[in-house]
């Protein structure tokens, strides 16, 4: 950096008569700047030109703020920048404080410099993520720097600190104008003012991101929202500040506005979510409402006024009746929706269900959590009037049974492909009547898990409607043995390609042969995590006729050193990611066995397998080099 004050000797000061060797044409002509008022005010700390102290040497410390800011702003590079800034927090301050625009660029070709291992790019701009103790606004100040000369930070993430203010946040603004996500999670310090900043600095942002916000309210979002006409992605999270207001102001101000979150925000009502949908922009695709004060209105206009919405999540909305979800079904203005997730909320009926089938005519996806009022009635009367859907999950609706099950499964106009249950307690397993139940031609993946009364009745049946299954989940079913699975492998297609069966401690070898017999010539991945009887036989029938097995998880089973051996003289060709966790039975007997199975493994876990050696551990990480092990 060039200096201004120049002097030399020991003795020589600028009173008493002694020369003063000062470049006075220089240091008038920066002061000379001054004469006229600044445009902006900066820090109003005074320092003296000259000190009375005559023991205390000319410094470039002495001069004011406005001087130094003279000469930062003329800097050429970011490495000068950066070295000034490492002088003094002083230096920082006024550094990062100085807006692009107002930097004076001489005409030389600066090269790009490299990025700082704690920089890096996403999705063609620099990103920058603080967490924790990390997070300050000193390092916000000096990330302003390290970015400035390489077209500026495009995307910030500040999470859990209080130790950022809006002081950080402010400097973030002037100096990273081209901004364009921001991510502020639970950052209590953080407030008005500092989205205040942005929204006049980073007119270009795009997608903010508020999470335990508590400082920020309505004030600061309305200024983002009329300032920021590039703002399409939105979330709202725990700020109990912010409520209908500043929605109204995202309503009136941002037409790109195409995704939006708001979350356990207690001042947000139906006045804000109505308008929000009623005025608010055209290409609004993507909604998620959780945890909100809002009542059968909200719903009723979100069905009217959402004709471009994509995606919606409504969950946990106690306020919300029946007559709302019936309303938002019954408007027929949801064409565009395709993915529907309503978890916990107590409005949800079989008659509001079937609205929703009736008036949702593109709706794919659908996923029904914790919703205690559905029945088997519902559930089949959606699965009728839903003529296009192709993916359905139940979660822990506890009045479906396996009558209401084998309805959807056979409805002969279905075009499902996925059918997803878990964790429902009203399914019992028992014998049915000889009922002539169409079989379903679409159903791809099927998923029952953790359903304790599911047992070998069920299992049966389901193999029956669904014969062409490449996929399949029944982990957790304790009920289940080996009489039952088998009629389902039996009357599926050869075809299977994932397998999961973890958790079901009744299966034994025998069924697990027949499966590798039945499907190994399609079976590509194969979970039997926690199947305690289970062992070397199993692994021997898998060796043999699963040769495009990829994935293998026989974790916590009875697997010995004999049929680790047995399974790495088996026919895989391309066996990535193999898991034997918990087999306490496998020893440093099994190290060559793994050594030859390693040219294709990418992933081996073998924790808690405790007759394995440190130093064979040590020996397999060496040899196979390519491979992720755990241990």
């Amino acid at each position: 950096m060039p200096t201004l004050v120049n002097y030399s000797g020991e003795d020589e000061h600028c009173m008493g008569g002694s020369s003063c060797s000062m470049d006075w044409s220089r240091l008038f002509s920066v002061l000379d700047v001054y004469s006229r008022p600044s445009k902006r005010p900066r820090i109003s700390d005074s320092y003296s030109l000259f000190s009375d102290d005559q023991d205390t040497k000319p410094s470039i410390e002495i001069l004011p703020d406005e001087c130094l800011y003279e000469i930062f702003r003329r800097l050429s590079g970011g490495r000068s920048r950066s070295a000034a800034a490492c002088v003094s927090n002083r230096w920082l301050t006024l550094s990062s404080n100085i807006r692009s625009s107002e930097m004076v660029l001489e005409e030389v070709k600066i090269k790009n410099e490299p990025l700082n291992a704690d920089e890096h790019e996403s999705d063609g701009y620099l990103s920058r993520s603080l967490e924790g103790k990390k997070a300050t606004d000193t390092r916000l100040a000096a990330i302003v720097l390290s970015t400035s000369t390489r077209g500026g930070l495009g995307k910030l993430s500040v999470r859990g600190s209080s130790r950022v203010t809006s002081i950080g946040l402010s400097a973030i603004a002037r100096g990273c104008p081209n901004l364009r996500v921001l991510l502020l999670w639970n950052v209590p310090l953080v407030g008005d003012e500092a989205l205040i900043a942005i929204s006049k600095e980073c007119r270009s942002l795009e997608n903010l991101d508020l999470c335990h916000c508590s400082s920020i309210s309505d004030t600061g979002l309305a200024s983002i929202a009329e300032n920021c006409p590039n703002l399409c992605s939105l979330t709202i999270e725990s700020c109990k500040k912010i409520g209908n207001e500043s929605l109204r102001a995202v309503a009136r101000s941002c037409p790109n506005l195409q995704s939006i979150t708001i979350k356990d925000c207690p001042l947000v009502g139906d006045q804000g979510v109505a308008t929000l949908f009623s005025l608010g922009s055209s290409v609004l695709s993507k909604v998620k409402l959780q945890s909100l004060h809002i009542t059968d209105l909200s719903l009723a206009v979100i069905g009217r006024y959402g004709m471009s919405i994509t995606n919606l999540a409504l969950t946990s909305l106690r306020n919300v009746s029946p007559k709302g979800f019936w309303a938002m079904g019954n408007a027929n203005e949801l064409r565009s929706l395709i993915y529907l997730t309503i978890s916990a909320c107590y409005g949800i009926t079989d008659l509001s269900l079937e609205a929703i089938g009736n008036g949702c005519g593109s709706l794919k996806h659908m996923a029904l959590k914790k919703c205690c009022f559905v029945s088997d009635n519902g559930l089949v009367s959606f699965a009728e009037s839903a003529r296009f859907l192709e993916v359905l999950h139940l979660e822990e609706c506890n009045r479906i049974s396996q009558h209401g099950i084998l309805g959807t499964l056979s409805n002969q106009n279905s075009k499902l492909k996925s059918f997803s249950i878990v964790k429902c307690m009203g399914i019992k397993d028992q014998e049915h009547e000889a009922v002539d139940f169409s079989e379903s031609q679409s159903l791809r993946s099927l998923t029952i898990k953790n359903c304790f009364g599911f047992g070998n009745a069920n299992v049966a049946m389901v193999g029956k409607l669904c014969p062409h299954l490449h996929n399949l989940d029944l982990s957790g079913l304790c009920g289940i043995t080996d009489s039952g699975l088998f009629e389902l492998l039996t009357t599926c297609s050869p075809g299977l390609v994932k397998v999961n069966l973890s958790d079901c401690v009744n299966l034994t070898n025998k069924v697990v042969v027949d499966l590798a017999k039945i499907h190994g010539g399609s079976l590509e991945v194969l979970n039997l995590e926690g199947c305690r009887k289970i062992g070397d036989e199993s692994l021997s029938a898998i060796a043999e006729n699963c040769f495009l097995l990829k994935d293998l998880d026989v974790s916590k089973c009875g697997i010995t050193d004999f049929g680790v051996s047995c399974l790495s003289r088996g026919r895989q060709t391309d066996l990535r990611v193999l898991s034997l966790s918990g087999c306490s039975k496998i020893s440093n007997a099994s190290l060559s066995s793994l050594e030859k199975l390693g040219p294709t493994l990418l992933g081996l876990n073998l924790q808690r397998c405790n007759l394995i050696s440190s130093s064979a551990i040590e020996s397999l990480v060496v040899n196979l080099w390519r491979c992720d092990i755990l241990s």
